[in-house]
Parts: C-alpha cells; structure tokens; sequence
C-alpha cells in the first residue's frame, strides 16, 4: 500500500481530471472597466464622434415636425356654392397641440369643421373652395389637393402613414443593426432618407404623397436608432445620460426653428412652397454622406459579438487617435485580444429575449411606460385647447407651448436624474403624471358639481385655469417619462440585442403618439374614455418600475448573461442581506436516535421503543434517563 502512492503521482489523474484552479478574469468583456480605459478612455476621438452623431439629431428633429405644416388644416371660404345662395365662410377648429418629443413625430389635429361633412352637409354643399392657411406655408398639401369635407379622411391616413413607417423602421432597423452591425444600418437609412425624402417633394397625389411619407418615416426610425445606439455605446457610464441630453435638446431646436424655415420657404416662385420646405428639410441630410468614410463600427458590438479581428485594427485605430500608446499598455488587453482571434463570431437577436427570466421583464415594462408616456401626453394637450382663443394666435401659441414644455422638460431630467438616479427619476415623473391625470379627471367635476352652483361664470372660468394647470404639469412630466424610458432601456439591454430593445421601447412610443390621429378620425368621440385608459395605465406602471434595477454609473451589460443578472437592488444593505442568508452549521451526528429511524430497525426496536415510552415519567426523571440508556444498548441502537 506505502508502495502505491508514488506511483499513482507519476501518472496523470484518471479520465484527465485536474484539481481545478482559481480561474483567470477576462479583459474583453468588461468594457467599461478595461478596454475603454486603455484606449485613454472617453478621450477626444471619441467626443468627436459624439459630436458627428448630435448634427443630426437637429435634421430628425425638423423631419419629424414637418407635419404640422405639411398638413395643417385651413380655413375654408365657399366661392361657388352648390344652390343660389350667396357666399359663406366656413372656419375650421384650430389646429392642435403637435404631440411628440425628443422622439416624437408632430402631428396637427382639428378637422371638426372638414371631417364629417356628412353630418353638416350645409358646410360642404360647394364647388369650389377658397383655402387659406393661418400658419407657416401659403400653399400645402391639404390646400393643392383640397383634403377638404368628403376627402379629408385622406389627411389622417397622411398622418397615419409617417407614423406607422416610423413604428416598423424600429422594428426592422434595431434587429438589423444587431445582426449588420450599427454602421451599415445609419448609412442604409442615410440613402433611403434622401431617395425617399426628397421624393415626396414631386408627389402628384395625395396617394403618392401618404406612401412614400411611410418609407420616410420608416428610414428615419433606422437613422435615429442607429445614431442612438452609436451615441451611448461611446460613452463612459459618467458621461452616457448628459451626452443622450444634448441629442435632445437639439431635436428640440428643430422643433423651434421649423415655423421660422416654413415661413422663409412661403410664396416661392415657379414651385409649391410646401415642395420646396419638403426639400429644404431633407437636403442637410447630404452632409451625412461623408460617415461613410469617417464613422467606424460601434467598438462594443465588435467586441460584444466576438468579431475580435475587426475589434484589433479599431482598438488601435481608437489608441492611435487617442494618442495612446497600446505597447506599453500593462492591463493586457491586447495579449488577450490576440489569444481570442481564432473565436468565431455570434451575434444575437431580440427573439432570444423570450428565453431570459428578468431581461424580458424590463423590456416590457419600460415599453408599457413609453407607450403610456407618448399616450397620455396628447391627452394633457388636447384639455389644454381652449375652444374660445381666435383659431391664429391659438395655433402659434400652442406650438411654442409645446417647444417650451420639452426644454424644460430637458432641463429639469439632467438634475432630477443626477440627484435621483435613472428608476428614481422615472418614477417621480411617473407620480406626478398619474396625479396631474387623475386630479383633472376627478377634481374639475367635483369643482362643477359641488362648488359654485349659482355663479356658472366663475365655475367655469376656475375649472378651465385649473385644466391647463394640471394639462401643462401633465405634458411637462409625460414627455420626461418618454424621454427617460427610451434612455433606460438603452442602458439596461444587453450589446447583443440593444437595437432590438431599443426598437421596441421606441415602436412602443410611436403607439402611443398613433392614439392622436386615431382620435382625429373619429372627430375626439370617446376622448374621456382615452384620457381615462391611459390614466390607469400609469398607476400600473408606477407599480412595475419597481421591478426596474438602477443602472447609473454601471458598465453596460454586453451579454445575454450580463442582462440577465443585471436586476435590482433589494432593500436590505449587503451585510443584513447576508446575515439573513447566512447558513447555520447543525450537528445532525445523531440524528439516528430520532424515532423516524427507530421504525427503520425492525419490530424489536419498535417495541423497545414503545416499551420505554410507557415507563412513568417520575422514575425516568429518578433514575436520571439510566434506564433509557440500558435499553438503547440492549437492542444495539
């Protein structure tokens, strides 16, 4: 036996088992924590490209309020009438409250007076039409094909199809831009914005005109997306949120600047003024032409999807601009990165989502919110029209309320969020839009029901103050939530599917917004009804926040397995958490003597046991347990 055990040491253990080791961390997929930092962190290549990706950001912004204009409702004056009479004046509602943000789409609603003709067949019994607008253009598409009475369902499928393009480019463009990768899905979109975008400007029809607005929606979903993704996969954990901010208020400005490049483009010579603003507002994507050449693939999906070859020549190419030297780099990324070359890429896609436990969950519940956000928000505006303001002031009026309500929107997230954090600033915003809903669906009735019964005018007058009050709260604290929700989901969605999730939040968004002209087509029926569903949409959400982990100053998550794990903090701190957990060493060495193993033994153990179960409790406690002890040796327990 003494002579074995040298020779069971010569040999190597049986079926090549190794006692195993303490296993050596990787580099690579912390990239936050060790790649970045060696390439000299978020240093000034990387801030150029941050810069290239805010540019457009101020071009989306014009697109996607184009709306308002393009489609703006008219007044409308009767030159020949149907009968004898002599000509009238019909003036349509003013144009709504555009609804949308730093994602948003604008859209303009009010076609009480056109949109049912039927029902007042008085107001549409003529032949020909004088239609003047009261903002921006002179001419637009409403007014060249008069979209007027019988045809205006056509300005709600205008409306309809930007929208619904918008919805399906961030379907299809976020699982592109997970598979391709994020440059070819912006360089794509790039060509399709300009070929699509410029083609609405010849339409010849309405039909045409709704048709290719729904590939240019489509192709600008896949460019925000993608320079979305580009803009925080840049950045440090420090820096994501403040750099995500500054695309907003940029798309912001556009918003701002667009009734000011609509009246330059107004009474253009030999051309429709609404053709030339179409091509005014599509021609600056041109000086996107040359990121083909100058903006690289996103660094973290190349390391994200194992595609470590392409990851080597853009690590350097980033150290190198860096002015960072990668020879003396002592965290040995490099070295690692070499050992690696021979993996073989795998990319992932969002379906793979249905498979994970937590991942799903926040996905889902950060698309409820979007959707509830963008949903709500044309609620808040629509109780904010007063019916009685002259139809021009209103319509001025009520868009620089809404540019003015997303910058300070914008302007208030950067602090509630640095103080609060990402779920702590989601839910405050949240509260304050179920509150503001809820008092404005319930308070102004108890106002007019209980206060006030004999002086209507004053009734009156306090509940529509209190209105806008609550409507402005509202949208302010809606457009936040929307806002915070798409930056949420892009910190908490793994690399490998974040175009996806992304896509989803943000197709979620465009729902939500395609609840407005979906009210329009039904002339605002059932307008309480819609306040009231998405009023208790937001107390379902404020409840699944909590589900929501923190992600601020965390690395994002590049894995499925990093998004798995990456779930919320519990309320109790690390050392009462683990005093809780903590296991409690037991001494089950006699765990035989228990009666559970006694009826194993036999039919001679249970009467034994029976037997000194009978024995009087006075003589067991005399004889000091002597005689249970005689017993148990006696049978061989």
């Amino acid at each position: 036996m003494a002579g074995g055990r040298p020779e069971a040491q010569d040999h190597p253990p049986e079926n090549g088992f190794r006692p195993p080791g303490p296993p050596v961390p990787r580099l690579l997929p912390h990239i936050d924590r060790s790649v970045l930092p060696s390439l000299g962190g978020f240093g000034r290549y990387q801030k150029q490209l941050v810069v290239l990706t805010w540019i457009p950001a101020l071009f989306i912004g014009l697109s996607q309020f184009s709306d308002y204009f393009l489609l703006a409702q008219p007044n409308g004056t009767c030159v020949q009438p149907l009968g004898n009479d002599s000509n009238w004046t019909v003036a349509s509602p003013p144009p709504a409250l555009v609804t949308g943000g730093s994602n948003g789409t604008g859209t303009g609603t009010g076609e009480e007076g056109y949109g049912e003709g039927t029902g007042e067949s008085g107001l549409c019994d003529c032949t020909e039409w004088k239609l003047e607008l009261l903002t921006g253009l002179s001419q637009n598409v409403v007014t060249k094909w008069n979209l007027v009475c019988d045809s205006a369902w056509k300005v709600h499928i205008a409306k309809f199809s930007l929208l619904v393009g918008s919805i399906f480019g961030y379907l299809v463009m976020g699982v592109m831009a997970d598979w391709f990768g994020r440059h070819p899905a912006l360089i794509l979109s790039l060509f399709l914005v300009l070929v699509f975008g410029l083609s609405v400007a010849f339409s010849v029809n309405v039909t045409m005109f709704s048709t290719l607005r729904f590939f240019e929606g489509f192709c600008l979903a896949g460019l925000a997306l993608s320079l979305y993704l580009l803009r925080i996969e840049l950045c440090l954990p420090a820096w994501r949120f403040s750099m995500a901010m500054v695309a907003s208020f940029l798309m912001v400005g556009g918003q701002l600047l667009m009734p000011g490049l609509a009246a330059l483009c107004r009474n253009w010579p030999q051309r429709d003024d609404w053709q030339v603003l179409q091509i005014v507002i599509i021609s600056p994507f041109v000086l996107m032409l040359p990121y083909i050449w100058i903006f690289p693939e996103s660094l973290r999906w190349l390391l994200a999807t194992q595609q470590y070859r392409r990851s080597k020549a853009m690590m350097l190419h980033i150290a190198r601009k860096n002015r960072t030297d990668m020879t003396m780099e002592p965290s040995g990324v490099l070295i690692e990165l070499e050992q690696e070359l021979h993996r073989k890429p795998q990319r992932s896609c969002i379906i793979k989502m249905m498979s994970t436990r937590n991942l799903w969950k926040n996905i889902v519940v950060l698309c409820v919110n979007s959707l509830t956000g963008y949903g709500i928000h044309h609620c808040f505006a629509r109780s904010m029209m007063d019916p009685e303001a002259q139809p021009t002031a209103l319509c001025h009026a009520d868009y620089y309320t809404m540019a003015g309500i997303a910058v300070a929107t914008c302007l208030a997230l950067c602090p509630a969020v640095g103080l609060m954090g990402r779920r702590g600033g989601l839910l405050t915003f949240m509260i304050i839009t179920a509150l503001a809903s809820l008092l404005q669906l319930g308070l102004l009735n108890l106002i007019g029901k209980y206060s006030l019964r004999h002086d209507t005018v004053l009734r009156d007058t306090l509940n529509r103050k209190f209105s806008v009050a609550f409507s402005i709260i509202g949208m302010f604290s809606s457009h936040a939530v929307s806002t915070l929700s798409i930056f949420f989901c892009a910190e908490i969605t793994p690399t490998v599917i974040r175009g996806g999730g992304l896509g989803l939040v943000l197709a979620s968004a465009g729902f939500g917004m395609l609840t407005a002209p979906i009210m329009e087509l039904h002339n605002q029926k059932g307008y309480f009804l819609h306040h009231v569903i998405f009023a208790c949409c937001t107390l379902l959400c404020i409840i699944c926040l909590l589900l929501l982990p923190e992600p601020r100053g965390k690395p994002l998550p590049e894995s499925m397995a990093d998004g798995e794990t990456f779930t919320r903090q519990t309320l109790l701190h690390p050392g009462e958490q683990h005093l809780l957990l903590a296991k409690i060493d037991r001494d089950y060495s006699r765990v035989h003597d228990t009666p559970l193993h006694l009826s194993t033994t036999g039919s001679a153990t249970v009467a034994a046991a029976t037997a000194l179960a009978a024995v009087p409790a006075s003589y067991a406690l005399a004889t000091g347990g002597e005689v249970i002890g005689n017993h148990a040796v006696a049978n061989g327990v």
